[in-house]
């Protein structure tokens, strides 16, 4: 059987202009968690879930935004993640790596977010037998809201791997039978709105 790039490498994002100013604004306000909320998510990460036909959200979910495949930090975070069992440790050097150039550049992710549930969660299994939802980001005075398939990622997802490192830098109790799913935008049927009066 063989391989695609994209199965190995993950999907480059395509070329939408709301794609590009999404992208942008997620590296502006993760790189402001990280420098100033010592990485603790805000409303610009934790977008309400609202599954199709429903007029009220599911809940909120902590996302988590990738570099996609040839940019990816995952072996880095890995090697953090093992060179020390000292939970404080590592949430410092990982602090210090996410505050300072790995947001720079927003051409380097990908447009499709992440998120964990705990095993069994009712929440995920929802999700997943819908297989699509709305995700609606509010902060600093911007609203997206995002249609976007949803995917159950294998252990060998590229997403799953940078996701399942990236949480195990902040999270020592991470379940190793964590569900990760992947939230993949269209484009074209997703809106943004400035919140400023």
């Amino acid at each position: 059987m063989t391989t695609s790039v994209i199965q190995v490498l993950g999907k480059r994002p395509g070329d939408h202009e709301l794609m590009h100013q999404f992208l942008g604004w997620q590296c502006r306000v993760r790189q402001i968690a990280m420098r100033d909320n010592r990485g603790m998510p805000d409303d610009a990460a934790t977008p309400a879930v609202t599954l199709p036909g429903q007029s009220e959200p599911l809940g909120h979910i902590i996302t988590v935004f990738s570099k996609w495949g040839a940019h990816s930090q995952t072996p880095e975070m890995k090697h953090m993640v093992k060179r020390t069992h000292d939970p404080a440790q590592r949430r410092e050097k990982a602090l210090e790596y996410f505050s300072s150039s790995y947001y720079q550049k927003a051409k380097q992710f990908s447009d499709t977010l992440t998120a964990t549930f705990q095993p069994g969660s009712e929440g995920a299994a929802k999700l997943i037998n819908a297989g699509q939802c709305q995700l609606l980001f509010e902060a600093y005075s911007q609203k997206y809201i995002l249609q976007c398939k949803v995917l159950k990622l294998s252990e060998t997802h590229p997403l799953y791997q940078s996701t399942w490192w990236h949480n195990l830098l902040f999270n020592p109790d991470l379940h190793p039978d964590t569900i990760i799913l992947g939230f993949e935008p269209d484009w074209n049927e997703s809106k943004h709105e400035s919140t400023v009066a």
